[in-house]
Parts: structure tokens; C-alpha cells; sequence
């Protein structure tokens, strides 16, 4: 199988890349980036994709800075809705199967405070996840046989295109420049390996996945100063982490306060997914902030109470 990966020097994109060279039964992976096709000049980038040979395409490209995206909603439907469409029908043209990362932010506005169904209604709160969930809609009415994967707060070894790393990152750099760290705990969420990710995502295009939504998220839920306590713990920094309102932190975007997703359909047809905290515990490791299997590498001060 031959497989276009458009967006291949995110997060998810590099592990795809892994996943699929330390797999068996490897794809055929060509790599399309943005010195390649530039993904805002729709008609280019059709032209461009109609002329290469592929069975698959896997778009993990979009427009994710969602601070900024507030003040250009244009160009995030753009990439985020239209763009898909088109990808969506080219795929549906020739037989090949489309498969396109979405994300939690399609929920957010939402009463329901369990773990999200693919079924539930979307519930946007910013542009960004309004510019998803258009795309979600948009590459199903072109192609009932498109694979969505909603994904959610990922941290990958490559770190975010265009974000300068991701959260875990951060709050391993800040935490040893600072020694305290304030992280909003009242925004629950799915934190997610993108090595995970891949992995599935692979899975499910070799053993034919339905058209459809699937959750692909790692096990668990946590605030966001949850997962910071955690990464500051199991990495050995000596720093505090003090719970905050959201409102402490305002930002351009507001963010889900609910934005759990059930991984429940994914794990009947291809197999559960780990909780989140294994996978970071991996991930720590991958990146040397922690020896497996040995002690944090300093004491940490821990988390201050709520």
C-alpha cells in the first residue's frame, strides 16, 4: 500500500513515520510537506495530489494554533474544512482510502461530563474547533468511507509544528527554570501519546477500518495541572505545581472545560488503548528525562494542595 502522509513533520506525522518503519507489513510512506504542496491553495494542491500515486492518504496537517486561528477564521476553514473536503473527494475519485485527524475541541460547549461518544453532538467554543468540525462533516458527505481519528492534547517526541515543542516540554523547562509552575485545573481532557496514535492509525488502515469518527485517545482523564503533576513527578523535577482557574489564565481561544473522549469504539474493533500515564511514562524516557525503571533523576517538591 502506498500512503501520502500530508502534514509529515508534526508530532504525529514523525511517528507515523516510526511506527511504520519499526512495524511489519510497512507502508509505502511519501512524505508531503509543506515545501511541496502549499495546503492553502486549494486548487494547486489538488492539481499536485491528482498527479501522485498512492492507495491512502493520511492528513495529519492543519491549522492548530488555536489562539491565533481566532483571528483568522478564513484561513482556518480554509485548510481546516474546505481543504479536507477536496482531499476527501480526490480519495472517493480513485478508490483510496482518506484518513484525517480531527480533535477534542469539536466538544467544549456541551452539559454532558462523562467521557464523549463519537455520537455525541459536536459543541465548539472557539473557531479552531468549529473549522474541525466543519472538516469531520465535510470529508464524510464527499467520502463515506473517510476514517476520522479525534485526537486530543498529544505530546509527541518531535514536539508541535509551528508551537515550538508541547506541553510536557514546557512544563519540564519551565519547572527548572522556576521551581513553581501554575496550570489551570479546571479544563478536563484526554492527554495522548502520538506514538499511540500511530500505531492504531496504522492498524486500523491495514485491517480496513469503517468510514466513520473514532476516538483515538489514550486511557484516563486528567486536568491539565493533573498532567502536570504527573510530568513533574515522574521526571524528577524539583518545582510545585499550584492549581489555577482558567479564568487566572485568560487566552484569545477559550478553551472545553469537559472534553474526555471514550476510546470505547476504537478498543472493540482494533484493541484498548494504555492508560495515558504508561504512555508518558514512555515518552519521558524516549526523551531522557527519566531512566526506566530507576527513581526520579531529583526530589521533587510535588504539587501543592487544592
Amino acid at each position: 500500500m502506498i500512503a501520502v502522509l500530508l502534514g509529515p513533520n508534526g508530532q504525529l506525522g514523525t511517528d507515523v513515520q516510526k511506527a511504520n518503519a519499526e512495524g511489519s507489513n510497512a507502508l509505502t510512506i511519501k512524505p508531503v510537506g509543506r515545501a511541496e504542496i502549499d495546503l492553502e491553495n486549494i486548487e494547486e494542491a489538488s492539481r499536485r495530489l491528482r498527479d501522485m500515486q498512492f492507495d491512502a492518504l493520511i492528513n495529519c496537517s492543519s491549522y492548530h494554533k488555536t489562539d491565533e486561528v481566532e483571528k483568522n477564521a478564513q484561513k482556518a476553514f480554509t485548510i481546516n474544512a474546505h481543504l479536507v473536503q477536496r482531499l476527501a473527494e480526490i480519495c472517493a475519485e480513485r478508490k483510496a482510502r482518506f484518513v484525517h485527524i480531527s480533535t477534542d475541541y469539536v466538544f467544549g460547549g456541551q452539559a454532558k461530563r462523562e467521557p464523549l461518544l463519537e455520537s455525541d453532538g459536536k459543541a465548539p467554543l472557539n473557531v479552531y474547533g468549529a473549522s474541525k468540525g466543519m472538516g469531520e462533516d465535510l470529508a464524510l458527505l464527499a467520502d463515506p468511507g473517510a476514517v476520522t481519528l479525534r485526537v486530543a492534547s498529544l505530546f509527541g517526541v518531535a514536539g508541535a509544528s509551528g508551537k515550538g515543542g508541547n506541553f510536557v516540554e514546557t512544563m519540564i523547562k519551565f519547572g527548572r527554570e522556576r521551581g513553581e509552575l501554575k496550570v489551570v485545573a479546571d479544563q478536563i481532557m484526554s492527554p495522548t501519546s502520538t506514538a499511540d496514535i500511530a500505531s492504531m492509525l496504522l492498524k486500523m488502515l491495514r485491517e480496513g477500518a469503517d468510514g466513520g469518527v473514532y476516538h483515538v485517545v489514550n486511557s484516563g482523564a486528567a486536568s491539565w495541572y493533573d498532567f502536570a503533576v504527573r510530568i513533574i513527578e515522574r521526571a524528577g523535577v524539583a518545582a510545585r505545581v499550584l492549581p489555577i482557574t482558567s479564568k487566572e489564565f485568560p487566552a484569545p481561544a477559550k478553551r472545553p472545560p469537559y472534553c474526555v473522549l471514550s476510546n470505547a469504539k476504537v478498543a472493540r474493533a482494533f484493541g484498548a488503548l494504555r492508560p495515558w500515564q504508561e504512555a508518558l511514562d514512555d515518552y519521558l524516557v524516549a526523551k531522557g528525562h527519566r531512566a526506566r525503571g530507576n527513581a526520579a533523576k531529583e526530589p521533587a517538591l510535588g504539587a501543592a494542595s487544592r
